[in-house]
């Protein structure tokens, strides 16, 4: 896409009204009429060219709606995820946006454009001081993409929240040409504690996202206004612990999700780089010993 298609194209996303997409595409992808949805799930596998083997249900037959083809359950061994205690590893299939170190209390979003750690967590002050000059890794789910996302290691949920914000697309144009995107689109943070230390597992909501799912919140539809919601974990819907390779949450179409880790505690995500093609279970870091 050229760089003014691309200018174009944010241009464009400001102008449309995002929330009414997102419903029309909820409640699209949410037809049961077997006709209807088999016609969908083949026209979307063709237009992505989805990858639709190894997975738990046959195309187009096994699937009630195409919402349920977007959060397909892969066969068992399909992801093997990397066994050694102190490996990191990806969360979803997807491509690396940007990883490394925090410069201070910012994020990298492509060169030149920076977002603040603060702005992006909607949290207290000494809640983000912990991350400051940590390092982070942002990974893109494209809608062609398996939409599940898995536990980068193993550890116990100790907070989640739902920032509400807007619903521009995450794709690398959008990436590339609006400053603060991440900052801007609705999210839910995952804090975790792990036997290295802590950790945040970030979903980011965008365009047609019609919900983020986590396995302790369920379903979040997006919300035009609203506060930073806390959720209580005496009341979540699943224990928290959980093991590395784990489904803690789906995404319904492409979005993006970021890893977070104070100072000292990884190696900087530095053996994978901007453009890298991920699958779910791959090594994409290491937790320092002797924390």
């Amino acid at each position: 896409m050229s760089e003014i298609i691309a200018r174009l194209f944010v241009v464009l996303q400001r102008l449309l009204p995002k929330y009414v997409m997102t419903a029309i595409v909820f409640r699209v992808s949410r037809l049961k009429q077997v006709s209807i949805k088999n016609l969908l799930i083949r026209q979307f596998v063709r237009l992505y060219s989805v990858e639709t083997k190894n997975l738990v249900h046959p195309v187009p037959d096994g699937f009630a709606t195409l919402n349920d083809f977007f959060i397909r359950e892969l066969a068992a061994g399909a992801r093997p995820v990397d066994e050694d205690p102190v490996s990191i590893t990806s969360p979803v299939d997807g491509t690396v946006s940007a990883c490394g170190l925090l410069d201070g209390n910012r994020l990298l979003q492509v060169k030149g454009l920076h977002y603040a750690l603060a702005d992006l967590l909607a949290t207290d002050i000494v809640d983000a001081e912990r991350y400051i000059d940590g390092s982070f890794a942002t990974i893109y789910l494209a809608p062609f993409n398996y939409h599940r996302v898995h536990a980068p290691c193993s550890g116990e949920l100790t907070a989640v929240r739902y920032i509400p914000g807007t619903l521009f697309s995450v794709n690398d144009s959008t990436v590339r040409h609006l400053p603060q995107l991440f900052a801007r689109n609705e999210r839910i943070t995952c804090q975790v504690k792990t036997g290295f230390g802590p950790m945040i597992v970030l979903f980011v909501g965008a365009l047609n996202v019609g919900t983020i799912n986590t396995i302790w919140t369920g379903d979040i539809r997006p919300r035009r206004n609203g506060v930073v919601e806390a959720f209580n974990l005496n009341d979540v819907r699943s224990g928290l612990q959980f093991d590395k390779g784990e489904t803690i949450g789906w995404f319904n179409m492409g979005s993006t999700v970021i890893l977070i880790a104070p100072p000292g505690t990884t190696d900087n995500f530095e053996t994978i780089t901007a453009g890298q093609t991920l699958r779910m279970g791959d090594r994409i870091g290491r937790f320092q010993s002797g924390q």
